[in-house]
């Protein structure tokens, strides 16, 4: 147990170390004009704890972000405002739902895309390379297109949030799967034949069974690429909240102790979310014969 926490909590140690550390540095300037302007010197564990106290550093202290995360998640929580437009939570249901929606939409357009590249040659040669081509072009650049487009149609800002995540979740699934549907070997492809199996019987007892593991790997890449792709919606669509809204208010009023936990809080919940497919893939893997 200690031999695997041991190294996670090294690294943790060594990136609050050199977070601190780059605090200083970075707040150091505006700590020493304000000590100017004031006639006073600053001795340098004064310097130090004005770097990690400024209401709005340029790059706040591990501790300030903590201590805001607190202030609007536990403390909202505890005084019942746990859906207060102040509050995290809310923030992150608005993100987790855009979030979740596009996951569904992009694994369900990724796994369809898949099976017709690996049945059909014709979709192979031609609808690769622009699922390929189209993970070049910047999402921050089509969003606000999007968003416009979709208004336009009058739907709903979570389903147009939804849209943009899908964007963004639906081409690992689409790589994973056909790798996956691919993986059996000649000798496995040459059976089913041996057994006169159809297209569909080899799909659905040969290649999709053979296609879980690599399923699994591009789904926890894509859950993390749709909350990514929600963040970025929320940029554009900023009015009904979100964690993308949250930064983007902290952005317009320097507030980055708000940006930073707005920011921490979405990593969390990218964190979560790939936990939880991580725990579904044991257990799915493990009925299936696939895991220990």
């Amino acid at each position: 147990m200690m031999r695997s926490v041991l190294p996670v909590l090294t690294v943790v140690a060594a990136i609050f170390a050199i977070w601190y550390v780059a605090s200083i540095g970075l707040n150091k300037p505006w700590a020493e004009d304000k000590a100017r302007r004031a006639g006073v010197e600053l001795s340098t564990s004064e310097l130090i704890l004005d770097t990690w106290s400024q209401k709005k550093p340029r790059l706040p202290a591990p501790h300030q972000v903590v201590a805001e995360l607190w202030n609007t998640t536990g403390a909202m929580v505890q005084q019942g405002r746990a859906l207060s437009k102040r509050s995290l939570i809310w923030h992150g249901w608005i993100t987790l739902s855009s979030t979740l929606l596009g996951f569904v939409f992009g694994t369900g357009l990724g796994i369809l895309l898949a099976i017709g590249i690996v049945h059909s040659r014709t979709m192979d040669m031609s609808v690769m390379p622009w699922v390929i081509a189209s993970q070049t072009v910047p999402i921050i650049a089509i969003a606000p297109m999007i968003v416009v487009v979709l208004a336009s149609l009058q739907v709903d800002d979570v389903v147009a949030k939804g849209v943009i995540s899908m964007y963004l979740s639906f081409f690992p699934v689409v790589v994973g799967m056909v790798k996956g549907l691919r993986s059996p070997g000649a000798m496995q492809m040459d059976q089913m034949k041996t057994w006169n199996a159809s297209r569909a019987q080899t799909f659905w007892a040969l290649r999709l069974p053979a296609s879980a593991p690599y399923l699994f790997a591009s789904l926890k890449v894509g859950i993390a690429a749709s909350l990514i792709g929600a963040v970025v919606a929320e940029l554009s669509l900023s009015q009904d909240g979100g964690l993308g809204a949250r930064m983007l208010g902290g952005s317009y009023y320097g507030q980055t102790i708000q940006i930073w936990s707005a920011l921490i809080a979405a990593a969390i919940l990218a964190a979560g979310l790939v936990a939880i497919i991580g725990l579904i893939q044991r257990i799915t893997l493990k009925r299936m014969g696939m895991a220990a």
